[in-house]
């Protein structure tokens, strides 16, 4: 309990530390919103996230088993429901951070200039921390503490490093084996300490093949959310925003920990199956492979909707035809109106135009691979024709739109979208593309010599680029017109909710065994040695993505879905046949039986000595 709140204490300094790195008015001395000393804040950002590593690190492990060590041998069926419930607070936690984070970081803050509150949102978990530790203090008194006995990860380390030392000097055949290899560790530990270190060694050999499962799980924060920025979020009247997805899987778990636990688990065991700890692991790992297969499905519908062979398309005013040389290809189009792209085989184009009986026939080269746009405009005494180029060939990344304005007013004007302004456009001119993030709505407004008006946009969706017409004003309302250049994309976001609820049954069966197997398996004076045992594994599978990932060299990323599935398939089938030729032990029959061996034989030596004794004396 001391490490809990020692550590609880470094975790919240951390916090606050963070906290306090991110006031801009720390060091902004001339006060125009920006630090002049980025270097402090970035000191103190790293002293925070060290604290908070140094008191995460510390903290998890001995928590769990903390929370199993308040229950008694017998009640292992209400361990087990406390681990479900555990996993189940902590998944809380994350989706109510999830949700109030965003909306503490959007309030404005500052001293010499208001800004995003970066602070608040850092500061309130703080706060929260301190609260949580000040709440477990006073109920301190009704905490079954167990008695520590020293370091003894230094301890098994020193036994281990005696056996294999002993063993290499009796390498020789004329030294007889023996059972397990820590008893040659026997000349100098005890027989406790060797029988704790084999049931430690032998589960945590079990654990080897287990980082491949948190190698697809933690993806959701990177591999899927970037799915989801090529997806589309709108879900009537609430538009979903790519990261946003990541708050299906807490969502999920809450639901989820309370049907398998009362529900599923209880229906598994009156089909007469053994479902044992393993084997659950074993089916989270099966679930969680084939969760990262519906994700490689859904990619492949995306990869299929976003595909675009488009290279030129044309706009108008009015009416008009236009006819291409030399191959000969005649396109009309009607007021306000636009074509999709098409594709030439050639540089060098002449374009003839024809409206409302005025034409104009220009020559026109540009590179290969390049796409334009062909401007045509009827001002009533002519036809002007121009080339726009685009400078975008491929769909926004991170689900953005990309957007710019053509003029067709009669006189320049000043353009605005929400807060973005695109500058001053003269009659027939075209705006650079601007990004915008997707999903949203914006006013755009239009200021003129004698003109001043505004209109709300339309959703654009995500992943999108755009080029809006600015056409008139009429009573204060400006009229546009849209004009898709890449469509915005199509499959919807909903798609992914198969993959997250997959992933979601892997982990509930996956981790909250895992945890309540590494607490049920673990000596007594080693609990928090398993279960930081267990967190190791999801370090190790954070380093196995990278390492996969980048080794891969997979152009498609449905392929790499895919060969994240078949790597986790292998791997459970590996840790199946492992996990079929583990024999399950119960800590506590051991640690007794020893205790009454132990009793025994303080029991016979002290019969010896008053037996010794009595020959002296009758000497």
């Amino acid at each position: 309990i001391r490490t809990i709140i020692s550590l609880s204490i470094v975790y919240t300094i951390g916090q606050a530390v963070i906290s306090v790195s991110s006031i801009n008015d720390l060091t902004d001395h001339n006060r125009d919103g920006s630090p002049d000393s980025i270097s402090v804040h970035i000191a103190l950002a790293m002293i925070g996230l060290i604290l908070i590593a140094l008191g995460t690190g510390g903290i998890k492990p001995c928590v769990s088993a903390f929370g199993g060590d308040q229950f008694e041998d017998h009640q292992e069926k209400q361990r087990t429901r406390f681990f479900s419930i555990f996993y189940l607070s902590i998944n809380a936690g994350s989706l109510i951070s999830t949700i109030i984070t965003p909306i503490l970081r959007a309030q404005e803050c500052g001293i010499h200039s208001k800004q995003r509150c970066y602070p608040l949102a850092f500061g309130v978990p703080a706060v929260l921390m301190a609260t949580s530790l000040v709440v477990f203090l006073v109920g301190s008194r009704m905490y079954k503490k167990v008695k520590p006995q020293g370091n003894i990860m230094i301890e098994v380390s020193k036994c281990i490093g005696f056996a294999l030392k002993n063993r290499f000097r009796h390498r020789s055949k004329q030294f007889p084996k023996r059972e397990h290899w820590l008893d040659w560790a026997s000349e100098k530990y005890d027989k406790r300490l060797i029988t704790q270190a084999k049931m430690v060694l032998k589960v945590l050999f079990l654990y080897i093949p287990l980082p491949m499962f948190w190698a697809l799980f933690d993806q959701q924060g990177s591999r899927w959310t970037l799915q989801a920025t090529t997806m589309d979020g709108d879900f009537g009247s609430v538009q979903i925003q790519p990261d946003q997805m990541q708050t299906v899987n807490p969502i999920l778990i809450i639901i989820m920990v309370p049907v398998v636990d009362v529900v599923i688990y209880p229906l598994i065991k009156k089909c007469g199956i053994n479902f044992t700890p393993l084997r659950k692991i074993t089916v989270g790992m099966f679930l969680a492979s084939l969760a990262f297969v519906a994700a490689a499905l859904v990619q492949v519908q995306i990869d299929v909707s976003s595909a675009t062979c488009k290279y030129l398309p044309f706009r108008c005013n009015a009416s008009a035809t236009v006819h291409f040389e030399p191959q000969l290809q005649d396109v009309t189009v009607g007021p306000l109106g636009s074509t999709g792209y098409m594709t030439f085989e050639t540089s060098q184009l002449q374009v003839n135009v024809i409206s409302g009986g005025y034409s104009t026939t220009k020559d026109f080269g540009f590179p290969h691979g390049n796409r334009h746009t062909l401007e045509v405009k009827n001002n009533g005494t002519g036809v002007i024709a121009e080339w726009l180029s685009d400078n975008v060939t491929s769909k926004p990344e991170e689900g953005n739109n990309l957007i710019r304005f053509i003029n067709n007013f009669g006189e320049d004007i000043n353009v605005t979208m929400g807060e973005t302004s695109f500058g001053r456009l003269s009659s027939l001119a075209a705006s650079n593309y601007t990004l915008f993030t997707g999903g949203r709505t914006d006013s755009i407004t239009v200021i003129g010599n004698s003109t001043s008006c505004s209109v709300k946009s339309e959703s654009l969706g995500f992943g999108s680029a755009y080029t809006i017409l600015i056409n008139q004003c009429t009573g204060g309302t400006l009229n546009v017109t849209y004009s898709e250049d890449i469509p915005p994309n199509t499959v919807h976001m909903a798609w992914q909710i198969p993959q997250y609820f997959i992933l979601t049954c892997a982990e509930v069966v996956f981790s909250v065994t895992g945890l309540e197997f590494s607490y049920s398996q673990a000596p007594s004076n080693m609990k928090s040695v398993l279960q930081a045992g267990w967190l190791l594994t999801v370090a190790v599978g954070n380093i196995i993505v990278l390492i996969v990932a980048g080794a891969s060299k997979l152009s498609e990323q449905w392929a790499e879905y895919v060969l994240f599935a078949g790597l986790l398939l292998a791997v459970c089938i590996i840790f199946a046949v492992m996990a079929y030729f583990y024999t399950y032990v119960d800590p506590s029959e051991i640690e007794a039986q020893m205790d009454k061996e132990e009793k025994e034989k303080v029991k016979k030596d002290q019969d010896n000595y008053e037996k010794q004794g009595e020959v002296v004396s009758r000497m």
